[in-house]
């Protein structure tokens, strides 16, 4: 599986520009406004992970949310982007509030005990926060029923998060299909692309045989699909990104594609600049008007 697209179609946008010579901590907002194109809005929703920016402030990743003109968070309980403290959550659901950032999802969350004291404070966590989708790590094929009556208590939904070759319970997206496939429909899968290759699966048949299960992806891109440290920006890997969300349309999926960039922890805005770009090329080039 290959791009086809050259990231060099996109120069035109300017994000390619800001983010080959211009740090962090100089990123002009304007070098973030993509093409004009003349098209049907796009169906593809672009959000970011907030693990993306885990080596920074809540406060640091408001301001690159805005230079990026991303709205949507997959938000974790890392630094103090939200914490699980109810006092300390408020004051971050405040400041998202007044930045204008949607949490669309909160997670990774890992339910480690098969117990309902521990499952419910997740979810009292979620609906604190008016999240109504939880990205969960690592919950057991055994702790999956007690999980499912808290999904139906709340009605907030669960995607297991498949993490590849590593993970112990879940390689891949279809080995959570398999798993949740006769249980309540609000469980399901959220597919990370990288992992979910590194396993040998294919991603984009992957997202066919999900389906209506599928309810969030993580974004990103490798140069080997058989190496983890091999992550670069989107674009400038093998990662299939036109196919994914040709499939992503085709199987009329709601839900959001949120940037995971995992490698420059330090300095990731470069690299996410360059995705951010990407993804916006591929969509306009697909036809689709893109915001941001």
């Amino acid at each position: 599986m290959t791009n086809t697209l050259s990231r060099r179609s996109f120069v035109q946008s300017g994000a390619l520009l800001a983010a080959a010579g211009i740090t962090s901590n100089a990123l002009p907002s304007l070098a973030l406004q993509p093409s004009h194109v003349t098209g049907a809005p796009s169906p593809i929703q672009l959000g970011l992970a907030s693990y993306t920016f885990r080596n920074f402030t809540r406060a640091q990743m408001i301001g690159f949310m805005k230079q990026l003109n991303i709205t949507d968070l997959n938000v974790k309980d890392i630094k103090d982007h939200l914490p699980i403290d109810p006092t300390e959550e408020a004051k971050a659901l405040a400041d998202y509030t007044a930045a204008g950032i949607k949490l669309r999802a909160a997670g990774a969350i890992y339910f480690p005990k098969d117990d309902d004291a521990d499952i419910r404070s997740k979810f009292e966590y979620c609906k604190r926060a008016g999240i109504s989708l939880i990205v969960a790590g690592d919950p057991s094929p055994e702790t999956l029923p007690r999980v499912e009556k808290f999904v139906k208590e709340y009605d907030i939904r669960i995607a297991i998060h498949n993490h590849g070759p590593e993970d112990k319970l879940w390689h891949s997206p279809l080995d959570i299909l398999k798993a949740v496939k006769n249980m309540d429909p609000r469980i399901g899968c959220c597919i990370d692309v990288g992992h979910t290759v590194r396993a040998g699966t294919d991603v984009v048949q992957a997202i066919h045989e999900v389906g209506p299960r599928l309810f969030d992806v993580h974004m990103k891109d490798l140069t080997n699909f058989d190496s983890k440290e091999s992550q670069v920006a989107v674009g400038d890997g093998i990662m299939p990104v036109r196919g994914i969300f040709e499939a992503l349309i085709k199987t009329k999926y709601k839900g959001f594609v949120d940037l995971e960039y995992e490698v420059h922890a330090d300095d990731p805005m470069p690299g996410v600049i360059a995705s951010f770009s990407y993804m916006r090329g591929v969509l306009a080039g697909m036809g689709y008007l893109t915001h941001g």
